[in-house]
């Protein structure tokens, strides 16, 4: 009787192994024939070229310094660091001997050329939605970029999420594979700004929260990149000035809005890249990410619109700058002092954004749920973009002790805000200065280039078209 138990589950194992195997396996798909580079229509490649722009495909494909596209960027997870790949046209290292077909699967279902399957920091959970079209036009356009030999560095995972098949298992439970299904009922501009954003530009990558597993759990409803907060993007936005069509477009087109300030961490990145797309395309976008936050309550309406109403007087700044005074005499007079000469000198200077630093009345970061950008922007400050005028901020992190650093954030965050103390603000302090929580500080144009439309006025009295 034992015996037959002990074979029963032999085989039962044997089965299920089988059954997953079978699952799992993809087959390899052949190679081009020819490592010769191939040819395709201009009008093809530019194409390519903005759908590029809009997955910031260089973005995570770059290590900065280096080549363009040919991967090695390390990307910190919860599970462990991935590199990314090189999508480079060498026939060695890089995806030079792809197909078409090879392209097309990778993007649409996680399987590169060989049959292995892909780990979701490539995000092809959004890029599924993405048209056979215009698949072919970012293989035109990538497959026309200059050829770089090298080869990324192995994946440091544990096992057994290094065991790449169980990422079949994974895609059964998490991975919805299908194109992007426009909605009759709305607008063609809504529409493309919805495959947009869902698709090759996967906002919700970041700025949506994630299971014990690695999958998205909800719709924008923030989440993290790169040691950075990844806001909410709908009604749960803690911008304390509501975003809106207009605002949005402005911002992802330039890099920056008045009552936003500037783009920063990986949405530089971001917003660096989408200031090259059509115009249409970047409006397409806004109008669509502007109907999922919604219209604000009548409450918070009126809450930015005093916000805005106190800082255009004069008297806002004399409340201000009383309301500083009274505090330095104050249980937190260290907070206050701190802020009153290293941050008020730029913060409530009343010099236009981008250039002038953004009042924080008006700052997310510092209505946030969580400490995390605050942090980030203080410790590191915002580097100065390659060889054009961007914004910057020096980097606090050397020059002011844990103490005096947890005396200005909670004074930040009592004067400027009506929400509650953050909790965790000392271990995230602790966390992010030892290196224990990554951060990746990116210069404020994010891929050598400064945020558009900046004028060269000397005191950046600037417009935005």
């Amino acid at each position: 009787m034992f015996r037959r138990v002990v074979l029963g589950l032999i085989f039962l194992i044997v089965v299920a192994v089988g059954v997953s195997v079978a699952i799992a396996w993809r087959s390899e798909i052949e190679p081009r024939d020819t490592a010769e580079p191939l040819e395709f229509d201009p009008a093809l490649v530019e194409k390519g070229a903005a759908l590029a722009a809009v997955g910031n495909c260089i973005a995570c494909h770059t290590v900065p310094g280096q080549k363009a596209f040919a991967g090695g960027l390390a990307l910190p997870t919860p599970f462990g660091t991935i590199y990314s790949t090189n999508i480079t046209p060498d026939p060695e290292t890089g995806i030079g001997l792809w197909t078409e077909e090879a392209f097309q699967r990778a993007m649409r279902e996680g399987v590169d050329r060989e049959g292995n399957h892909l780990y979701p920091a490539f995000p092809y959970d959004h890029y599924t939605r993405v048209t056979e079209e215009d698949n072919r036009a970012l293989y035109a356009f990538l497959m026309t970029r200059e050829p770089v030999r090298y080869t990324a560095p192995e994946n440091e995972l544990p096992f057994p999420i290094s065991f790449r098949p169980i990422l079949a298992g994974w895609k059964i439970l998490f991975l919805d594979v299908g194109a992007f299904e426009p909605d009759p009922d709305r607008s063609e501009e809504w529409n493309r700004g919805a495959y947009l954003a869902e698709g090759l530009g996967h906002c919700g990558s970041c700025h949506t929260a994630r299971n014990r597993f690695g999958a998205l759990s909800g719709h924008w409803n923030g989440g993290e990149a790169e040691g950075w907060a990844a806001f909410a993007i709908n009604e749960a936005s803690p911008a304390p000035i509501p975003w809106d069509r207009e605002s949005l477009h402005a911002y992802l087109r330039n890099g920056w809005h008045p009552h936003h300030g500037v783009s920063r961490g990986p949405m530089a990145e971001v917003t660096a890249n989408l200031g090259t797309l059509p115009e249409a395309d970047v409006r397409a976008i806004a109008t669509y990410v502007a109907s999922v936050m919604g219209e604000p309550t009548a409450e918070r309406r009126s809450r930015a619109d005093q916000i805005l109403q106190d800082l255009e007087g004069d008297a806002a700044e004399q409340a201000a700058s009383t309301d500083v005074q009274a505090v330095a005499t104050s249980s937190d007079s260290l907070g206050a002092s701190i802020y009153r000469s290293a941050c008020a000198t730029c913060h409530e200077s009343g010099r236009p954004q981008p250039f002038g630093g953004l009042n924080l009345f008006m700052s997310a970061a510092v209505n946030a749920p969580n400490p995390q950008n605050l942090i980030n922007l203080t410790l590191y400050g915002l580097p100065a973009a390659d060889g054009v005028r961007s914004a910057v901020m020096p980097g606090f992190g050397a020059v002011m002790s844990d103490e005096e650093l947890l005396a200005l954030f909670n004074y930040i965050r009592d004067r400027f805000t009506d929400q509650p103390a953050w909790t965790d603000l000392p271990e995230r302090l602790r966390a992010t200065r030892s290196g224990e929580y990554h951060v990746r500080i990116l210069p404020s144009d994010g891929i050598e280039r400064g945020p558009s439309n900046i004028g060269a006025s000397d005191d950046g009295d600037n417009t935005q078209n």
